[in-house]
């Protein structure tokens, strides 16, 4: 009994602490990013052929001066309530261009960088003449061809104005960048971004890759896989499936022809100097022991 009193304790103080750290963090946004508290964690695209790297994804970290790494999760949600998500998704764009040239300047081979825009980025007022010319100075500052930057787009996002956020990101396209749908099938107008917006890559969601290869439910998402690598072939789109953690996952991927795979059993998150020896090796190496360990860091 005093066990379970002390658990409930426990819980309920951790209840409390979350708020606080909540408004801890939200007063702290916009200075955490004059001051270069956020850094990029960068995890590898393969394809699923030959498991070379294809390309990475930047994924957003905070690292606060009393908390330590803080996890896209508890302050991305926060950024889009107070507006400062506009700013932070502006310094991952310099971000990702900057370490770009970092790594060229050590003589690593490059492959495409990926950054998370969020729909606040994509619909503000004047869009269309203002995120277009802000990618374009960061990568002539950086000297960074165009076709090195990918943005994604989260498919499960609320787009208001999706004709301005269209025209945005055409513009884009005519720079050169290429254009992912992340997080596809989650969202409730799925096929309307995958017709309206001018995208190249379409993300199948981790959701339908969990219980690939096992029975219940791993029968009906092989078919909803199956059915979107038919749309992405026959749109002439390219088809990346996230959070592959082990190798009957990566296996029926294969079999139902998935290009290209993301995830914790090929390539966990890492920071930019460890993201150089995969940058030379071009090649990973197939973990020898079953599924890896998934949580808070899968973003």
């Amino acid at each position: 009994m005093a066990r379970l009193a002390s658990f409930w304790q426990v819980a309920l103080a951790r209840l409390c602490r979350a708020p606080a750290r909540s408004r801890e963090l939200q007063r702290r946004l916009d200075s955490a990013i004059a001051c270069g508290e956020f850094c990029f964690h960068y995890q590898g695209k393969f394809d699923t052929a030959q498991l070379r790297l294809v390309g990475l994804e930047a994924l957003l970290r905070w690292n606060h001066p009393r908390h330590g790494l803080v996890y896209p999760n508890e302050f991305i949600g926060l950024a889009e309530q107070t507006g400062a998500i506009a700013a932070l998704g502006n310094w991952g764009i310099d971000a990702a261009c900057r370490q770009l040239a970092q790594w060229r300047a050590q003589g690593l081979p490059l492959v495409p960088v990926a950054v998370n825009v969020s729909a606040r980025q994509l619909c503000q007022p004047q869009l269309p003449a203002q995120l277009p010319d802000f990618v374009l100075g960061c990568l002539r500052r950086h000297a960074i061809p165009a076709c090195l930057l990918e943005l994604e787009v989260t498919e499960s996002c609320c787009i208001d104005d999706m004709a301005q956020a269209a025209q945005g990101l055409r513009q884009l396209r005519a720079l050169g960048l290429a254009i992912s749908l992340d997080d596809y099938g989650t969202g409730h107008s799925g096929l309307s971004h995958v017709r309206l917006l001018p995208i190249h890559t379409i993300k199948i969601d981790r959701s339908f890759i969990h219980d690939l290869g096992s029975s219940g439910s791993g029968g009906r998402d092989a078919v909803i896989v199956a059915s979107t690598l038919a749309l992405a072939r026959g749109l002439g789109l390219q088809a990346l499936a996230e959070g592959v953690e082990n190798g009957e996952q990566l296996a029926q991927l294969r079999r139902l022809g998935c290009p290209q795979v993301q995830g914790f059993y090929l390539h966990r998150p890492a920071p930019a100097d460890e993201v150089a020896a995969l940058l030379s090796a071009g090649l990973v190496t197939v973990p020898k022991h079953g599924a890896m360990r998934h949580g808070a860091d899968a973003q």
